[in-house]
């Protein structure tokens, strides 16, 4: 399957990608929490929450504090973090079903939730910080600059990014998913009830990556953990706009 209709026109990804969200809302956890079909094992599983947790102590580390953006919230796996250190939180989400989720797990009056396209929406102030996980790579090669020009957008002067993402491993997804190659940017990701839906996903390198963002104008420190994330923070290089 590929990104063109039967006449051979290239289709717009998103509107799936958002039907696929919404319909795996209640089951999106199981991936990061390893279970159901996405269970590998005590020992892979033992390796993944390891990695998590390197990347849970470089965002400790980051620390994302004052008013903060998070973009593309999903449950709330992140925004429960995030909470701990932000003076105010923004959450956007396209997807209603993952934003209720998040508003029952965190629960906190200082997070306040935005239903928005992120591929139309745009901020209506600057932030100190804006965090990002598991997004980037739903994102379009073609919109990556217009992505990057959201988060600069979003920051204040001073402002700094972090974000969190996966690495080209195949057994970071479910059983009976199959990957296509790593350079292939649309892959087939099928449901619990057997529904399947075709969305967008690009797996970065990591210093090509820092290439493309050095070019964007940003100082960038991307990292990776041994087999299942990339992860990395920065800010403006001096002198850019």
């Amino acid at each position: 399957m590929s990104g063109r209709d039967h006449r051979g026109r290239e289709v717009d990804p998103i509107p799936e990608q958002i039907a696929y969200y919404r319909a795996r809302a209640r089951e999106y956890d199981e991936w990061f929490l390893r279970r159901g079909r996405y269970d590998r094992g005590a020992e892979a599983n033992r390796r993944w929450f390891d990695e998590v947790e390197i990347v849970r102590e470089a965002l400790d580390a980051f620390r994302p504090a004052g008013d903060v953006l998070e973009l593309a919230c999903g449950t709330g796996i992140w925004t429960e973090r995030l909470a701990r250190t932000a003076e105010r939180l923004t959450a956007v989400d396209a997807v209603e079903e993952m934003l209720s989720l998040n508003r029952d797990r965190v629960g906190s009056p200082r997070v306040d939730y935005v239903q928005a396209d992120l591929f139309a929406w745009r901020p209506d102030r600057r932030y100190d910080a804006v965090f990002f996980g598991f997004w980037l790579s739903h994102v379009p090669p073609e919109r990556f600059e217009e992505i990057w020009s959201l988060v600069a957008a979003a920051l204040k002067p001073e402002g700094r990014f972090f974000f969190v993402d996966s690495r080209y491993t195949p057994d970071s997804t479910a059983i009976d998913h199959r990957l296509e190659g790593s350079e292939a940017t649309r892959v087939t990701r099928r449901l619990n009830d057997g529904r399947e839906f075709r969305i967008v996903k690009v797996f970065h390198e990591r210093e090509r990556l820092a290439r493309r963002l050095a070019d964007l104008g940003w100082r960038a420190r991307v990292e990776e953990t041994p087999r299942f994330f990339l992860y990395g923070s920065g800010e403006r290089s001096s002198g850019t706009a």
